[in-house]
């Protein structure tokens, strides 16, 4: 992981943080990880509470790790609170935006998922379900943007994005399981190849 930097945070900033994942829950179509374009602006860019490669090392170790694809989330609330001088804070950190990330999500969901089973044969509810599909592809290709670009990938590496592209095809086009395509890629990368 990248060295902390050092920060202060008072508790409006504390608020501030819990408040600003507590939206980014409800805008979370398709997961927390949709989001990760407002958490980049949010942490990285607005407030300065992690620096870019921080950011992106939350998210290759939670998606990395096994378990739930929210992990990143608890691991940017620790790395704000490390930065925050303390692992006191770092703990804060993880509840604070853990909490946030959750509370309105899952509220929402428990009570739309009652009514639209109840529902289920409405025209209007088959019509919302296949209307919100181009909306996770977004944003989800949203973050595919936002993690391709933050180490300033050129096209000096056009290696990587042809690696990419090609990974992106087999995955869609055949059957063959994500995890070799990851194995694929570690031996590329161990070789320097790409």
């Amino acid at each position: 992981m990248t060295p902390p930097i050092h920060i202060v945070l008072s508790v409006g900033d504390w608020f501030s943080l819990f408040g600003h994942y507590m939206l980014l829950s409800l805008m979370s179509i398709g997961g927390a990880i949709s989001t990760t374009a407002e958490m980049h602006r949010y942490l990285v860019e607005q407030n300065h509470w992690l620096t870019p490669a921080q950011f992106n090392d939350s998210i290759a170790i939670a998606q990395a790790a096994p378990g739930p694809n929210v992990l990143f989330v608890a691991l940017m609330g620790w790395n704000v609170g490390l930065n925050a001088g303390s692992w006191t804070a770092a703990v804060l950190g993880v509840a604070v935006t853990m909490f946030g990330i959750m509370l309105p999500s899952t509220t929402l969901t428990y009570l739309a998922t009652q009514w639209m089973h109840r529902n289920r044969e409405r025209r209007a509810v088959r019509a919302f379900k296949q209307g919100m599909a181009p909306v996770v592809v977004s944003l989800l290709v949203s973050t595919g943007i936002i993690l391709a670009t933050a180490n300033a990938h050129t096209a000096k590496d056009w290696p990587l994005w042809a690696l990419s592209a090609a990974a992106g095809l087999l995955i869609w086009r055949t059957r063959i399981h994500l995890l070799w395509l990851l194995a694929a890629g570690a031996v590329l990368g161990w070789f320097q190849i790409v």
